[in-house]
Order: C-alpha cells, then sequence, then structure tokens
C-alpha cells in the first residue's frame, strides 16, 4: 500500500491540533557527522576498555546532545565505519532491558539498532548506527508528513496484531503503574502552576478521579507498548525512501527499553497527540486509516475511547515530568512545549468519559489553558503531599514513557 492511498477521517472527536513545525532550536537526537565538534565526555574513561575489546579503541567519539533520560550516546567514526556506543550508567538505566527488548522486538520483524557488542555490568553497548534520517529532521526537510507517519502507523498495526508480542517479562502497565504516572502532574505542575503546595486531601480527590476513569483500562494487556513512541524516536534507514509502500523494515526505532505489556491505543495516542510537535487532523486520519485496516467498527470504537483516557493520562503525566526535569533536574528547555500539552489535555478532558477527572481539575486550576510557567519562577516546596505517604507514589522516570 502507497502512502498516498485516499484516507478519510474515523473519529472526529480525537484531540488533534493543527500542524506546525517544530520550534528551530529543537535538536535532533542524531547529528549530521559534519555538524559534529568534539566536545568533553565525562564517560570517556570508562568506555576506553569496552572500546578496545570491541575493537573500536581508534574511533573518533562525538558525544550526541543529551535527552531526558539518564542515558548518553557517543557516535563512533572510524576506518571501518561508523557506530553508536550507549551509555546507560545504573542505577538509573537497565542496559539488559535494552538488551532484552532490541531482540524481542527484531524477532517480530520490527528495525531495531544491531548490536554488536555489550557489557551489561558496565552500561555499555556498542550498537548499530541508524544515520542521520530522523523524523524529526526528515519533516524540517520537507518529507511528506503523511508518509512519514503511515509508516509509523504501519509499524503499530504489525506490532499489535502478533500474539507473540506480549511474550518478554517486561512490567504490566496495570493500575499502580498508571496512577503512579497520573501522580505526577498533581505532585509537580500543579505546585508549580499554583505557586504553593498541595493538600492531602486535594491530592486523594485527584488520584481517585483518575482511578474511576481508568479502571476500563487496569487490565488491557493488550500487547507490547513501547512508551515513548513519536518522531523524536523514528527514523528512517538504509536510505529508504518514505513515500513509497509502507514496510517495517525502513522505520527505525529507538529508545523502547522502557516498554511495557499493555493497551495498544498508547503509542499510537503518543504519536498523534505529540507533546513537541503538533499534529494537523489530516495526519491523524491517515494514521488512523493504515492502523484500523481490518478492524471491525466495534473495535474501532474500543480502541478510540481507550486512546482519548490514556491521551489524557499521558498529558497529564507529560506536564509533570517536563516541570520536574526544570525543578529537580535543571533542565528548562522542556518547558516550552507546556502550553502545547496544556492544550491537548484541555481537549482531551472534554470528554464525557473523563469527566471525573475534568471536574477535579476544574477545581485545582480553574484556568488550566492559560497557566504559564516559566524558568524564572519560583515555586514553593511541592514535597509537601509527596511525604503524606499516599500510594501510589509518582515514580515514573525523566523519559516521557
Amino acid at each position: 500500500m502507497s502512502c498516498n492511498a485516499g484516507m478519510a477521517p474515523l473519529h472526529s472527536t480525537l484531540a488533534i491540533m493543527t500542524a506546525i513545525m517544530p520550534p528551530k532550536e529543537d535538536i535532533p537526537r542524531v547529528w549530521r557527522v559534519t555538524d559534529m565538534v568534539r566536545v568533553e565526555n565525562p564517560g570517556a574513561g570508562r568506555q576506553d576498555d569496552f572500546l578496545e575489546r570491541a575493537g573500536w579503541q581508534e574511533a573518533g567519539r562525538y558525544p550526541l546532545p543529551a535527552d531526558a533520560s539518564f542515558r548518553r550516546y557517543v557516535r563512533l567514526v572510524s576506518a571501518q565505519g561508523t557506530a553508536m556506543l550507549v551509555d546507560a550508567p545504573k542505577p538509573h538505566e537497565s542496559l539488559d532491558a535494552y538488551l532484552r527488548v532490541n531482540r524481542h522486538l527484531a524477532g517480530l520483524g520490527l528495525r531495531v539498532p544491531r548490536i554488536m557488542a555489550a557489557d551489561e555490568e558496565a552500561g555499555l553497548a556498542l550498537i548499530e548506527d541508524f544515520g542521520e534520517s530522523t523524523f524529526t529532521r526528515l519533516l524540517q526537510s520537507g518529507v511528506d508528513e503523511i508518509c512519514l507517519y503511515a509508516q509509523a502507523a504501519n509499524v503499530l498495526r504489525v506490532l499489535h496484531r502478533q500474539a507473540a508480542a506480549t511474550d518478554i517479562n517486561r512490567p504490566r502497565y496495570d493500575m499502580y503503574l498508571l496512577m503512579g504516572e497520573a501522580a505526577l502532574f498533581i505532585d509537580w505542575f500543579v505546585p508549580a502552576a499554583r505557586g504553593h503546595g498541595v493538600a492531602a486531601d486535594e491530592r486523594q480527590a485527584y488520584l481517585s478521579a483518575w482511578r474511576d476513569v481508568l479502571a476500563p483500562l487496569a487490565r488491557k494487556y493488550e500487547t507490547f507498548v513501547l512508551r515513548d513512541y513519536h518522531v523524536d524516536n523514528l527514523m528512517i534507514v538504509d536510505g529508504a525512501d518514505p513515500t513509497g509502500p509502507l514496510d517495517t523494515r525502513i522505520c527505525g526505532l529507538l529508545d523502547f527499553q522502557d516498554g511495557v505489556i499493555g493497551q495498544r491505543a498508547y503509542d499510537l495516542v503518543s504519536l498523534v497527540e505529540d507533546a513537541r510537535r503538533d499534529v494537523g487532523p489530516d495526519v491523524c486520519a491517515a494514521v488512523l486509516d493504515v492502523y484500523c485496516t481490518g478492524l471491525r467498527e466495534d473495535e474501532k470504537q474500543s480502541l478510540f475511547r481507550d486512546m482519548r483516557l490514556l491521551g489524557a493520562q499521558r498529558h497529564a503525566k507529560v506536564l509533570g515530568i517536563f516541570v520536574r526535569l526544570w525543578r529537580r533536574d535543571g533542565k528548562p528547555g522542556y518547558l516550552r512545549h507546556l502550553p502545547r500539552v496544556q492544550r491537548l489535555l484541555c481537549t482531551a478532558l472534554e470528554d464525557t468519559c473523563l469527566r471525573p477527572v475534568a471536574n477535579c481539575l476544574k477545581r485545582l486550576l480553574p484556568d488550566l489553558a492559560e497557566v504559564r510557567i516559566t524558568a524564572g519562577d519560583n515555586p514553593t516546596d511541592d514535597t509537601g503531599a509527596r511525604e503524606q505517604g499516599q500510594t501510589p507514589p509518582s515514580t515514573a522516570s525523566n523519559s516521557l514513557s
């Protein structure tokens, strides 16, 4: 199937915003070799022995810009080609998880980086370098947006149609995990927005509202959920043409090590309701058209409902993570995305299935859509509610997964 086939909207009530290009200051995770300059690499001493054993000790090392996680990536350039060094320091990261999920996805026919060498104890791996063609860079260069998103949708369609997708020992996206993520909003975003802490009864009411609306999803263990599925983590590999027929072999996957067993709607809504760039209704329609091929009408309606629920939960989580990245980790750059995610959350909350959460947020933040948090703000200490002992705690990692 060519990505240019006719694609009609399947569900007009999904929360979709008008497409714009990402800000120019956004830096793609993968640099062009011609853009690289040598910079200090804090893990260089620990990496020397590993690279010598792997036969890459003579390679030039070019650290990539840091992302929201604790992982570091170093591009290696030598006479034998290029490769990527993954530095996943313990205890913050688990290289074992990356390696196991990598092999699992490869066994399902998906395109993940080939593992060339690994030292799990040291938290180091040498993997295939997918090159420069991230979806983000391709979109900036003018490649057809619908074609790229159709390729991404096809990957999810193929993954979710395989019963073997759940044949891996990974955590489940159960109520505890869903609630821990939802708690990030009230533990980090709300105090920053209001300028004062959250009372214990407010936190409890917020969690209770989410528990009610997420109940239909808590035991849906349908597939493997990649959890951070958006254009920054997708690539076109091997010089392929993304405007051609849909093909999982040309769509490279990054950042999948936090994957869990859960709901098929999660990655789909992550793709079309992106925290970092707006996605237009025509692109959403293309994604749904590709993904829903062969589904019955009742299956489609169930999927759309789950997308609305999980979209709202994810937006709340991301708002909390972006504020936490600023306040705890000293990374204010993500604050510029808050208005977009606030709009997405407000749109999602218009759905009747999310009314308990919407009513709760009206009491907490009556002007949620208008809140503006900047790095110059100095909100009060927000640890009070989190020290009251309520469960679940907001323990999600900095990854948007």
